[in-house]
């Protein structure tokens, strides 16, 4: 029965974001801009290098890594704190929290129903094209399988993050600083925006042990047979870590929202 009620919850996300094509659109128009600037701005960086490898990526390499990294953002990319905010603001989190189901599992299944439509309609003709216009430069094969547990992780370890950061929306008002902030740190620290390979050696070294690089870096690192993932121990050493944070983010998580939820005020409630 409980099987059922997240699958009808999966299917409502798909849905509910299905309506959104428009939203869709404008989405994948403006990832063509920003990836354009990206080509440039990298372009210049390597033609000032004076070499075609900086820190053991080639243009190309980069090129791919970020062009897979945005489409991986969009594909995972979560609005928990400002739906929460909002439903505070509102009241309409109490309907919420009175449903027969969890809050936590209700907002984490709900939003994975759009990340299936996501994945389908913004990372699978991105990979396509990428693999057109490399000419087959991304490996496939079991490293596909391997990408996609990856992904699942990296999903939960996302929500996680998501999640600690929305329950402060039950001690404020005003969220829109902390969201802006959050986003800042897992854009930088995640390899979203700049490929980990960049970053100086000790910063390199804290950030790999961080839960951000288990969001994006990791999920690509195994999709492009890198960072050791081509081995067993290697693939053993990257999805531990991603599942040590899903863990540790979960276990924290619940503890805060308990003891949060307690303090609940709304307005308009």
């Amino acid at each position: 029965m409980t099987i059922r009620k997240y699958i009808a919850l999966v299917r409502a996300g798909i849905m509910e974001s299905l309506h959104f094509r428009l939203g869709t659109a404008v989405t994948l128009f403006a990832n063509l801009i920003y990836l354009v600037l990206v080509y440039f701005l990298w372009k210049a960086v390597y033609a000032s290098s004076g070499t075609d490898v900086v820190n053991g990526m080639t243009f190309t390499d980069t090129m791919i890594y970020l062009i897979l990294a945005t489409a991986l953002f969009n594909f995972l990319e979560m609005f928990v704190v400002w739906d929460m905010s909002r439903s505070i603001q509102s009241g309409a989190i109490i309907l919420d929290l009175l449903k027969p189901m969890k809050y936590r599992s209700y907002t984490f299944w709900k939003y994975s129903g759009s990340h299936v439509s996501q994945f389908i309609l913004a990372f699978v003709p991105t990979f396509i094209v990428v693999m057109i216009v490399t000419k087959g430069a991304i490996p496939i094969g079991l490293n596909l399988v391997k990408f996609m547990v990856s992904v699942v992780l990296a999903q939960i370890v996302n929500f996680g993050i998501e999640m600690l950061v929305a329950t402060l929306c039950l001690y404020t008002e005003s969220t829109w600083g902390i969201n802006i902030v959050k986003e800042t740190i897992v854009l930088v620290l995640s390899g979203a925006s700049i490929p980990l390979a960049f970053f100086p050696e000790s910063i390199r070294n804290i950030i790999s042990w961080m839960p951000f690089r288990a969001i994006y870096d990791i999920p690509l690192q195994v999709l492009l047979n890198k960072g050791g993932s081509d081995t067993l121990a290697g693939l053993a050493k990257l999805w531990g870590m991603q599942l040590g944070w899903c863990v540790i983010l979960t276990v924290a998580g619940v503890i805060f929202w308990k003891i949060s939820v307690r303090k609940i005020t709304v307005n308009g409630g």
